[in-house]
Formats: structure tokens, C-alpha cells, sequence
């Protein structure tokens, strides 16, 4: 008798891949499913997403959209804090998948949350008030064509730069705010 080695024939090895396909194919499936499912569930109601810390978090970076801003909270567990630390880096926000669909709060009426605007700006100081420019919007005084920018070594002096900087700058976006509404009035005007 001769001692035969077992050797390994083609049925074998073609069995042995099926079976690997199919194990790795089912692991790749699984993990990519469970974030699939747990994102999905959580974005239906799994796991709601602060009102508030979006709302933080647009008052910052006001020119993100919100559906951003709730996808990457819902990414990272609600924490302000790192989505905060993302946009800062410069990386951005990632866009949302298009299944994806946040619970939004709805405000009741539209004509209730209209309202109460302009009397919450009239009941609280504006800036304008605040720091008493109303004498300085009358006049309408231009930045002055040579600015004070000299550091003294005074220090009255120096805060009294500094709130006339401030003064300055209040102005100045009052101004680009009072432009950009008149030009919204005029995009907006009548359609013929």
C-alpha cells in the first residue's frame, strides 16, 4: 500500500469559495444594513434630535441648512460641540442621504408665528438704541476718509477708538441691511 497525501481537488477549492463569498457577502450585508436601519430608524423617531441645538448651532453658521445640521447630529449622538468643532476645522458638513427625512417641529399657524416677530423687535433694545446712534443715523456722517487707526497710549483714549469703531461698524450694517432690503423690495415688485 502506498501512503497517499490528501490532496486538494477542484470541488474542494470550489466549495471553499462559495462558502467565503457567501460569509463575507453576509457580514458585508449585515454591517452595512444595521447603518442603513439605524439611521433610518432613528431619523423616524429613534432618537430625536434637540430643537434647541439646532437652533444653536444655525445661530453660529447661519448659512448651513438645517437638514444638515440634523443629519450630523444625528450622526455624532447630538453633540453641538463636535458638529461645532467640524465646521470650524473646515471640513464641512456631510449632505444627508436623500432617505433621510428629520422630524421637523412644525409651528402651528403661520399667521401666529408672523406676529409675535415684530413685536419681540420692537419690545427688545436694538443696537441702534443701545449705544444712542440715533443722533448719528440723522446726520448720516460717512466714514471719514482718514481713519483713526494710531494704538495710543492713552487709554481713554484708545476705548473712545474703539466705540467709535464699534459706532462705525453698527452703521455700516445698518446700512447694508437697509440696502439689501431695498433691492429685495425691487426684485419682488410687480411682475408684468
Amino acid at each position: 500500500m502506498v501512503d497517499e497525501e490528501p490532496s486538494i481537488n477542484i470541488p474542494s477549492l470550489l466549495t471553499l469559495a462559495v462558502v467565503s463569498f457567501f460569509v463575507i457577502r453576509w457580514f458585508l450585508s449585515r454591517d452595512g444594513s444595521s447603518n442603513g436601519a439605524n439611521g433610518s430608524a432613528r431619523a423616524r423617531g429613534g432618537r430625536m434630535i434637540d430643537p434647541a441645538q439646532v437652533e444653536q448651532i444655525s445661530q453660529m453658521f447661519p448659512q448651513l441648512n438645517r437638514r444638515d445640521i440634523m443629519w450630523d447630529l444625528q450622526r455624532n449622538g447630538g453633540s453641538v460641540a463636535a458638529t461645532t468643532e467640524r465646521i470650524l476645522t473646515g471640513r464641512g458638513l456631510d449632505n444627508p442621504p436623500l432617505s433621510y427625512q428629520p422630524q421637523i417641529p412644525q409651528p402651528a399657524t403661520p399667521a401666529t408665528t408672523a406676529t409675535p416677530t415684530p413685536a419681540a423687535k420692537s419690545g427688545s433694545q436694538d443696537l441702534i438704541s443701545r449705544y444712542n446712534l440715533s443722533q448719528r443715523i440723522s446726520e448720516e456722517q460717512e466714514i471719514s476718509s482718514k481713519p483713526e487707526s494710531a494704538w495710543s497710549q492713552n487709554k481713554s483714549e484708545r476705548q473712545r477708538l474703539l466705540q467709535k469703531r464699534r459706532d462705525d461698524m453698527i452703521l455700516a450694517a445698518r446700512r447694508k441691511l437697509q440696502q439689501k432690503d431695498r433691492e429685495a423690495s425691487h426684485a419682488t415688485g410687480p411682475a408684468f
